[in-house]
């Protein structure tokens, strides 16, 4: 008997119990697409991105420092970044020099139309484009940097899938590919990649292959190599009781040095949550009390549009580089993924019957938008349009300054609620069903650890796997689970179909109706080990029960762990910031309203040769040299929208990792709530201290 005739007869017998096409290295399947599956996972934008820099690097070709280079050659292969160091060098260079030749154009444009140099907006953009050259140089460790965050939500899972499978089939490269299988992407590109390194050439065996992907996580996750390991030694012990025990082992490991990371992370939290509350939200909302006065101090040197771009630009970018420092030392490991990119056909949830999300978001928003913009709008359709209102003026334009009246400043706040009301319904249409999908898979999930239980326990009691399925409804009836294995059971009686075709055919399977990950790769170790006998189903059974169950538990330590600093910040979204910034809004508009009636009654004193010591206070008290009301709130309440978001998207990645979905739904019911809570403060107090400021003027004019 030669070679291949020895090949194919223990190829044959092991494919009795084994599905070789599914996991043959050379089936196609799994690591030969891996360039179609990387580019199908990644974000367009990386794609795009990906794209500009290898076309950039022909045309600007920038070289990066040894030291940036060996990092972003790590931050790229982690990424999975189809791109060179040079590539992105050069896309940063060319993106920096565009906005510095920008500046220089816009100069030039502006001393040509209006014969003098402006300096403010030429300059911001050379500053722009000289300080974002650095940054997005390293543009790809940021990529890498949330890549794992992203992945090491999985790993978890990914070393629950793998000691599953190994617990009746000892066979790594299997295990790896079944798991690769069942966790979606990121981490799945990951294992794609091991593999495709053995068929490009770059290894030669997958402990090879699968070593050189571990080293890359030593520094940031070493329990996941040490599980990796523990897995990789359970092929080598001679004992079953010891090769289980090493299994059981790998798993502890992982979800222990999770919890003990993310405790001491938790510990740690409070300081950095305290400081970013701080210096990104009290003191820069509560300093904006002082620059109506300091623009009439300064003689008007500080405009309106100077407020905006510290505020709705700088400040921002400073509380998103305070909240990355926070989330990269986010311990790995532990978080929930985006199931939609588990489950592609899950997409579908996305779209609202009848309803088109984006285009609704954008007329909201334009609508909102148009009527607080309406005083401007009115004054330039008509200057001289005006009408009192509340001891006042509507519009009160001073000059071209901007209109102070109180009437400009209410219907001003329709802009940031119109931009919450917008951004906050397209999330929650877009995340509505994904949601509840999500929701009914968690407690599907919890109740179908159970349910393996009870499996285990009747097939060990000698009940065919065919006849368990009935039993078991029958024992849930009324519950997801019940449902589940009743339609297998209904399809392997009333349509004679086998185990597997029963759960998973494409047609009928009662697996279409449950995407979950966990409960399908639970039902394919049951096919696999239906094969191999009633014991092997069995045990799979229960030890699968038995490490959810683990899982389960850990998850729900650290969401006790990370409560008291999540509930903080919540409070900070949904309550604190907006109300602060309400208060700072009216107090503000009491303050210039203060200094339009003094600056008007001082005027009109200065007639009088007595009081003629008051020029210089009504030079001081120049209304025109104000910011105006109109255009402080807008500056106040697109702030406070900017910061509720960066404040929701934070709070969840703290507490899940980087899950998308979550955060998006978060957004749809909560950015609304706090800029409506934000529009009552602020309108209630422009009414309030506005009155305070007339009585004040009424007191000082009677004196």
């Amino acid at each position: 008997m030669n070679e291949n005739e020895i090949l194919r007869k223990y190829s044959s017998q092991l494919g009795a119990s084994v599905d070789l096409d599914q996991y043959s290295p050379g089936s196609g399947k799994f690591s030969r697409e891996y360039n179609i599956f990387r580019r199908e996972a990644l974000d367009k934008q990386v794609t795009v991105y990906e794209d500009w820099c290898n076309k950039l690097v022909n045309l600007v070709r920038i070289k990066a420092s040894e030291k940036e280079r060996e990092q972003l050659e790590e931050s790229i292969e982690i990424a999975h970044l189809n791109i060179t160091p040079e590539g992105a060098a050069s896309f940063a260079a060319f993106i920096g020099i565009s906005f510095v030749v920008a500046g220089l154009l816009v100069m030039s444009l502006f001393y040509f139309a209006a014969g003098a140099f402006q300096w403010f907006l030429p300059l911001l953009l050379v500053l722009i484009g000289l300080f974002s050259i650095k940054p997005l140089t390293h543009l790809p460790n940021y990529m890498a940097n949330r890549w794992r965050l992203e992945a090491s939500n999985q790993m978890v899972l990914c070393i629950l899938y793998i000691v599953m499978y190994m617990r009746h089939t000892s066979n790594l490269e299997h295990a790896v590919k079944f798991a690769g299988e069942h966790i979606g992407p990121p981490l799945s590109l990951d294992l794609r990649k091991v593999f495709w390194n053995i068929e490009t050439g770059k290894f030669t065996t997958i402990e090879d292959s699968l070593e050189d992907y571990l080293n890359s996580w030593k520094k940031w996750n070493l329990e996941f190599v040490e599980a990796f390991h523990l897995v990789q030694g359970s092929l080598f012990e001679q004992s079953e009781q010891r090769r289980v025990e090493l299994l059981d082992k790998a798993l502890d490991v992982m979800v222990e040095g999770t919890y003990d990371k993310m405790m001491h992370y938790a510990h740690n939290l409070k300081n950095p949550i305290t400081m970013l509350h701080m210096l990104g939200i009290i003191l820069p909302i509560l300093g904006l009390v002082m620059f109506p006065l300091i623009g009439s101090f300064l003689s008007g040197a500080v405009k309106w549009y100077h407020l905006a771009v510290l505020y709705n630009l700088i400040l921002p970018v400073f509380v998103v580089i305070m909240g990355k420092q926070i989330l990269e030392k986010r311990p790995t490991g532990y978080g929930k993924s985006d199931i939609s990119k588990q489950n592609p056909e899950l997409k579908k949830y996305e779209e609202v019957s009848g309803i088109n999300p984006k285009l609704m978001a954008w007329v909201i928003a334009i609508a909102f938008v148009f009527i607080g913009s309406s005083p401007i709008i009115l004054h330039y359709v008509n200057p001289a349009l005006d009408f009192s209102l509340v001891g006042g003026k509507f519009l009160d334009y001073k000059g071209e300054s901007g209109p102070f009246g109180i009437g400009a400043l209410v219907t001003s706040l329709l802009i940031p609620i119109g931009i919450a009301i917008a951004i906050g319904m397209y999330y929650r249409l877009k995340t509505k069903k994904l949601i509840e999908v999500r929701q009914e898979l968690d407690k599907l999930e919890v109740e179908f650890s159970g349910a393996l239980f009870l499996l285990g326990n009747k097939i060990e009691d000698g009940v065919p796997v065919e006849v368990a399925f009935g039993k078991i409804a029958d024992n849930l009836e009324g519950t997801a689970s019940g449902n589940f294995f009743r339609r297998a059971s209904i399809n392997i009686q009333k349509l004679g179909m086998g185990i597997e075709d029963a759960i998973f055919d494409s047609r009928y399977g009662a697996i279409l109706n449950y995407p979950s990950a966990l409960i399908e790769s639970s039902m394919k170790v049951l096919v696999e080990g239906a094969r191999k006998g009633s014991r092997v189903v069995s045990k799979s059974m229960i030890t699968i029960s038995t490490y959810v169950d683990r899982v389960r538990k850990v998850n729900e330590r650290l969401k006790d762990l990370l409560s008291d600093v999540i509930s903080s910040m919540r409070s900070q979204i949904s309550f604190l910031t907006p109300v602060i910034a309400g208060i700072v809004v009216g107090v503000g508009s009491m303050v210039v309203t203060i200094i339009n009636k003094l600056g008007e009654q001082f005027a009109s004193l200065q007639a009088d040769q007595q009081f003629g010591g008051l020029a210089a206070i009504a030079n001081i008290l120049r209304i025109q040299d104000v910011i105006p009301s109109f255009h402080f709130q807008l500056v106040v309440g697109i702030y406070v929208v900017e910061i509720v978001l960066i404040l929701i998207f934070l709070t969840n990645n703290i507490e899940m990792g980087v899950d998308s979905l979550y955060a998006k739904y978060d957004i749809g019911k909560s950015l609304v709530k706090s800029i409506g809570l934000y529009f009552i403060i602020s309108f209630v107090g422009i009414v309030v201290f506005n009155m305070l400021a007339s009585a004040v003027g009424v007191t000082t004019s009677v004196s």
